[in-house]
């Protein structure tokens, strides 16, 4: 398997057109994408090596940058460039973020829904953005869970806000943005904003497997119960304050205080918004099956050639399987089958760093 070239492009940010190929583009720090959520880069264009066109295809506000794995012919990055900085030096250097960021800067105006899937909630949320946007379609088939939800233009919630606390509730779907060439032709991009129970396959014996030693060069298992991140009874919190503040139900795990855990109390509010006392019932109940027994989360760095492809033989929100023949952490060694929530990318420095959370 080779090294993972990317060829990058810009397009037009309403259309997902390209304008022009830039390969005189690179980012200056890792790619990165995380389920649910905007990451961000930067990057630098020599101008020696750039086309004509470039400050067109790369205009803050306008345009959508593209990266392509040309080994595969998929893309796996997308971006908007937010701003740019450049004068005597012989390169422009500019930051991107991923299309999540920008569902913060749209509003969702007024919708009320009784007994709706939750894929049609995320639809109706994203009606908006569907309009003189960035160049969305949605990807949201029946999840099969039925919703009330109630939101008000006048409550000044941003999509981002409110795919959150759906996502965030218990039972909510989860959602990303991704990016795929938008013909056959290979004009440009769109921008599938999915909405599944579960984003990505999951598997208790995924084909892609990261083994130690191997493609992985380290790895760490960190395993938590810090403040926020463990607890055996959780609250989920409203805004306001004194007796009008609403508040959830306590979620208590009370198998495992039954079987001799101390109690661990967690409150929290969610995101903002949020009025009714279901939903942060929902909302403490989701935090409380997180958190009852901690968090343990695989980091490690790997070899891109020697690795399952990214984009390919896995993807953001698919479970794969980490093998450790031996380490001093594992002597005997261990296996795991985890979700890749984020991922990090140096396509130059041949490393990849998948971040896997162990859900059992």
């Amino acid at each position: 398997m080779g090294p993972v070239i990317l060829a990058w492009y810009g397009c037009d940010l309403r259309t997902g057109g390209i304008v022009e190929d830039l390969p005189s583009l690179a980012p200056s720090g890792p790619l990165s994408r995380r389920l649910g959520a905007s990451t961000s880069a930067q990057f630098d264009l020599t101008l020696a090596g750039a086309p004509a066109g470039w400050q067109e295809a790369t205009d803050h506000g306008r345009t959508l940058l593209v990266a392509v794995d040309t080994e595969t012919d998929r893309p796996i990055w997308a971006g908007l460039p937010l701003n740019r900085a450049g004068g005597s030096a012989p390169s422009i250097s500019f930051g991107a973020a991923t299309p999540e960021a920008y569902l913060d800067r749209r509003y969702t105006g007024t919708h009320t829904l009784i007994q709706q899937d939750q894929a049609d909630v995320v639809t109706a949320v994203m009606t908006s953005a569907l309009s003189q946007g960035p160049p969305f379609v949605m990807d949201a088939p029946p999840t099969g869970v039925l919703m009330d939800f109630d939101v008000q233009d006048s409550d000044d919630r941003t999509i981002l806000s409110v795919l959150e606390e759906l996502s965030g509730a218990e039972g909510g779907p989860e959602w990303t943005v991704d990016v795929e060439w938008a013909d056959a032709a290979h004009t440009g991009f769109v921008l599938p904003v999915r909405v599944r129970p579960a984003i990505g396959l999951q598997s208790t014996n995924p084909e892609a497997v990261f083994d130690y030693p191997g493609c992985v060069t380290s790895y760490t298992l960190t395993e938590s119960y810090e403040a926020g991140k463990g607890a055996t009874a959780v609250v989920a919190r409203g805004e306001g304050e004194g007796e009008s503040r609403l508040t959830s139900a306590s979620m208590v795990a009370t198998t495992l205080e039954a079987a001799g855990w101390p109690r661990y109390v967690h409150r929290f509010t969610p995101a903002s918004g949020v009025t009714d006392p279901a939903q942060l019932d929902a909302h403490a109940t989701k935090a409380l099956a997180l958190m009852q027994t901690g968090s343990n989360v695989w980091t490690f760095e790997a070899k891109v050639m020697e690795s399952p492809r990214l984009g390919r033989d896995w993807g953001l929100g698919d479970t794969v399987q980490i093998s450790v023949s031996r380490s001093p952490r594992h002597p005997s060694g261990a296996v795991a089958v985890a979700r890749a929530w984020a991922w990090e990318l140096e396509p130059a420095a041949d490393v990849l760093r998948p971040i896997l959370v162990q859900e059992d």
